[in-house]
Parts: C-alpha cells; structure tokens; sequence
C-alpha cells in the first residue's frame, strides 16, 4: 500500500512543489519516498511515489521503479505475483527483487493492455513507457484503491488523493454544489453513480477502468472487465464447491504478507469466517480488533466473544469512547478531502488508530459480502420477487415473517410485497428527500436515481448495482481512508475476480433459502466458523447516534451548528436551527444532521 500522484503534461514542476506533494504523501507510504521526471520535446512527466511496505521490505523494492524502459508507480497488492512470476521466469524473465511492483512492471511488459486479466488484486498504478511516450493508469476491478484524474489546458494531474492534485498543480478548485445537494438529498448512495467528486475539476477514474495517454495529450478510455452473467445451469452442490475453494484461494493469497496482518472483528458471518478461515484453514495466528457498542440495538459482543473463544486468538475490545470526536471529525474531513459518508466510518477511525499502535500493517475486513451473497434485510424482500407469480410464494413469504421480519426496524421493510407490487420502488433508500429538499435555497426537482440494467434478475441487479455503485465504492473509499490516514494497509477477500464470479452461478432464486440470507456463504463455512454465528440470522450493521457526540441542548453546539458559515449559502438556517431543538430527533434526521455538519465543517475548510 502506497501514496502515488503524478503529471503528464506542456508545464514544468518546481522541485519544492514536488517536495511538498511528497510531505503530503507520508501517511500513505512513511518507509520512502521519491520521484523520477521524464521530458520529451514539449512533453514532462513527473512519477512521485511514496512506499508503505508491506512485500520485500529491502530497498530495492523501492519506487518509482524502472525497467524494460518503463517506469512504474503503484498503489495496492498484486496477490498472485508468486504465480505470475513463475510463468514469467518461464518465458525467460529475470527479477532482481521479491516484490509484487516488478512482477507487475514485468506482466505489463509481457502483456500489455492485456495485462488486467492476469492480476488478482487491489491496484491503482501508473507506467511510463519511455519508449511509447505513453502514460498507462489503471484502477482495479471493484475499486478498492483510489485514483484521482484532474484535466487542465496545460495536461494532466493525477492521484491517490485529491490533496495531491491540488498541491501538484497549486490551483484552486471549485466546490461541486451540485454534488453537495444531490449527497444532502440522497444520501452516500448517490455518490458514486458518476465519476464526480466533491471538486468540480477532480474526476475518478473508474473501477475496471484504464486511461491511455500518449505525447499529443490524447486520451483513451478502456474499460477492461464487465461481470459476466451466465444463463448456463449449475448444480448447486457444483457452485457451493467452487464458491468455498475460491473463498479459502482468495484468503490464501492475502494473507501473503511481509509484516504482520490484523482482523476487523464483528459479530457477523463475513468478519467472523474469514478470521476463522486464517486460523483454522491456514493455521495463521491472528489478531482481532472489535468497536464495542452498548446500545441494544448495535451489541454484538456475544458473538464476537463467542468467535474469540473458539479461535483462541489475541482480541482486542475497542469501546466506543465518544470524547473528542469533534475534533476527530474535522481531523478526518480534512484527510480525505471529503465529508464523511455516515457515522460508521468515524467511529470506524477508533479500529484503524488501535492497530496503528502495533506492529501490524495490513488489517482485513469482510467488505462486499453483502453484495456478493445477499445480506440485507432490502435484499430478501428483492429475493421474494424471484418468485413473482409462482406457487411457492406464499411459502417463501411464511418464511420470512417466521425468521425476518421479527427482526427488521425499517419501516419501509416491514412489508413483504414492497418490490412485488413495485420493483423499481427506491424510496425506502432515500427516505423524506421530499423534507430534507425543502433545507435548500434552491428548489430542486427530486428525481430519484435509477439502476443500472445488468440483467432482468431484480436480486442480482441490486446487488450489482450496489456492489459497483453504491455501497461498496463508499465503505472502499472510506476503508481506504481511514488505514491510510494510519499508515496500514486494508484488504477486502470477498473483493477477489474469481470469487465474484463463482458467486454470479448461483441462481438469484437459490441465494436465500429456508429464510436464510448468505446462504452459500454460511454453508462454504461449515466446520469452519462456529455455529453460533454462521447460523444467526440476525443482521446487526453498524451504526452509532450523533447524540452521542453532541449535545443540542447546550449553547456550544448551538453555535456551532447555527455560527456563520459558507454551509448557509446552501441551507436555510432556520430549517436547521429547528431541526436541532426537536426534542425527538428520528433517525433519518439524525443522518441528516450529521452530513450537514460535515458539509459545514468541509466548506470552512475549502472555502467557497
């Protein structure tokens, strides 16, 4: 894991600019940093780099790293580069180091544009071809490493973090209104269903996506992976197998690590199963990080302890300690250049600063198995549509008022023909953007956003959807934020090509069954995680209450949220001044109240 920016372009960079931009670089690489500059004709090319390390420790392995007349930078983990070196070596390739950068430099030579199809990984890296004059930029397949892109009339910047951008091109960026009132209407899910950020300028580049630019300045976009959805038949004791062995592969190959690796552990299936699988499976002794949360609904301790005590691992309770989370809010807006998307991942922030006090660098946690294998409560009542006119649906329904719905909070889910009667039905995902559009000085028309069609299965496109588009890409860049800001590395093992794909044979009807989500999932880990959660069907989440870090009662928080501010160019303060003196505060309001404070607190910060 690693911090890379760079630029191609008609400009030169002075050397205290460059020097600066790797100051800011150090929490994503604090073992080295450096920087290599290319000219040719009219044309510069600056590569800056700096290096968490985390395989082959030696200074060899240190970037920008150059061979084959290429250079590269780059951000991530190659998993299989043992693999792919060994082919390599077959075809006469030579390494001098032990590192995942030149095996990945090497395949590139070898392959080319071709070079995706090869790489199990997390990945966000740049390669000067100095032969070509090309500059070649790739995102991985689902996104988990950031790749910022920033257009000017003199060339082009690029990034892990926006903050790099700016220093590099020492221009002043325009805030995204736009982006602001779509985030404070729709919530985190509307933040990736384009390429834009909260910069009018900065654009991502896209997961599964590569930019090609060659000396003219032309740019070619390849998007080099679409998910396959097959209509072919599979048995299900076929898929099961396959989902297992490519779930137990994927763990196998990211544990390969030259420092030491940590476990985010919940009470949950995904967490909890793959902690078992390291130290039952692969014998790897772990450790385990928790957030203890005392409120009824968001306690998962018994489960957590339940996972500790039959890993007998080293396990670390982190409780939720609400004492100066203000200044860590700012602290955090400020780092990733962005409000926060919800309260979980400030609170999140307590797991990453614990671990950083160790000598682990790498930390895994189970993101995207919800996507991958259907685990929320929204994704049972799309399952029920699978069945749509069919004579099993009463059964299926039994089913779910048997198991799920004692369960459910949300209103919106208490009712089993919600998507029957009305599939493209979303309003349960942006609850009163009616109410909240009415805190805007500008009247905007609410238009609630639409799916992508990857295929006619309701269930499988919603997991698709919110795999590529929603929910994933945002618990990735806040993920990702988050350890950076710490100096560890996150890898994500349901985020793995082959296991994505073993789980698209699954049939959409076959996901949920006997009124359990994640089926396949807790059975490909029989025998492996202890009953006790493989089989809950509770589904907990993570949450916390913004009462917990502040008091709107007291004068203090009054004037914090109601002081002066650019945040009331956007907002009508008597809107808020009276949202915040309600005695009862649901939770769609208290969601509210949290984006607006950190709008609040990110226009200060980036005045407009």
């Amino acid at each position: 894991m690693c911090g890379i920016a760079g630029f191609i372009g008609k400009i030169n960079i002075e050397k205290s600019i460059i020097k600066e931009t790797l100051n800011l670089m150090v929490n994503r690489g604090p073992d080295n940093s450096n920087y290599e500059v290319y000219k040719t004709q009219d044309l510069s090319v600056y590569l800056l780099h700096s290096r968490l390390s985390i395989i082959d420790l030696t200074d060899k392995s240190n970037q920008p790293f150059t061979a084959f007349n290429k250079t590269i930078i780059f951000n991530g983990e190659i998993y299989n580069y043992v693999e792919i070196r060994k082919q390599l070596e077959k075809k006469g390739y030579k390494f001098i180091t032990d590192s995942d950068t030149e095996v990945l430099l090497a395949a590139f030579e070898e392959y080319g544009e071709k070079i995706h199809n090869y790489l199990t990984g997390m990945w966000a890296f740049a390669i000067w071809d100095d032969k070509k004059k090309t500059l070649f930029l790739s995102r991985d397949i689902f996104g988990e490493k950031p790749l910022y892109f920033y257009e000017t009339n003199h060339g082009y910047y690029f990034g892990s973090e926006i903050k790099f951008l700016k220093s590099l091109s020492k221009d002043s960026l325009d805030i995204n209104l736009n982006y602001i009132e779509n985030f404070i209407k729709y919530g985190y899910r509307i933040l990736n269903k384009s390429n834009e950020t909260f910069f009018t300028e900065v654009k991502r580049i896209q997961s599964s996506h590569a930019i090609i630019i060659n000396d003219n300045l032309s740019i070619r976009l390849l998007k080099y992976y679409t998910p396959k959805l097959t209509q072919e038949i599979h048995s299900p004791r076929e898929v099961l197998d396959e989902v297992k062995n490519n779930l137990l592969e994927s763990m196998r190959l990211r544990l390969r690590s030259d420092v030491p690796i940590s476990f985010c552990l919940s009470g949950g299936v995904d967490s909890s199963g793959l902690a078992s699988i390291a130290a039952k499976v692969f014998n790897y002794k772990i450790k385990t990080y928790s957030i203890i949360d005392t409120h009824e609904n968001y306690n998962e301790e018994e489960n957590i302890l339940e996972t500790v005590n039959d890993l007998s691992c080293e396990h670390t309770s982190i409780n939720l300690n609400y004492s100066n989370m203000l200044g860590r809010l700012e602290t955090l807006i400020d780092y990733h250049d962005s409000p926060i998307s919800t309260i979980s991942y400030l609170v999140h922030s307590l797991i990453s600063e614990k671990i950083s006090n160790t000598s682990s660098k790498v930390v895994i946690s189970g993101t995207g198995a919800d996507e991958l294998f259907s685990g929320y409560y929204d994704h049972y009542l799309f399952h029920l549509c699978e069945f749509k006119n069919q004579n099993v649906l009463k059964e299926k329904i039994d089913l779910w008022l048997k198991f799920i719905k004692p369960l459910v909070r949300n209103k919106f889910l208490k009712d089993p023909n919600l998507y029957i009667n009305d599939p493209e039905r979303r309003d349960n995902f942006y609850p009163d953007v009616e109410e909240f559009s009415k805190f805007l000085k500008v009247e905007t028309k609410t238009i609630f956003p639409k799916d992508k069609l990857f295929t006619k299965s309701i269930l499988r496109n919603r997991l698709l959807n919110e795999l590529f588009f929603e929910t994933v890409p945002v618990i990735l860049k806040e993920d990702d934020m988050n350890s950076m800001f710490y100096s560890i590395e996150n890898r994500s093992p349901f985020l793995d090509k082959k296991l994505f794909e073993s789980t698209l044979k699954i049939s959409p009807d076959e996901l949920i069954k006997g009124g359990t989500a994640k089926f396949y999932l807790r059975e490909s880990l029989k025998g492996i995680l202890n009953d006790k959660v493989r089989l809950d069907k509770k589904k907990v989440g993570f949450n916390a209450s913004i009462k917990n870090i502040f008091n709107f009662k007291t004068k203090k928080t009054q004037e914090f949220f109601l002081d002066n501010s650019p945040i009331f160019d956007i907002f009508k303060k008597t809107k808020i001044h009276f949202l915040i003196n309600k005695e009862i505060i649901n939770e769609t309001e208290q969601k509210f109240l949290f984006n607006f404070i950190n709008l609040k607190i990110f226009l200060q910060k980036n005045r407009i």
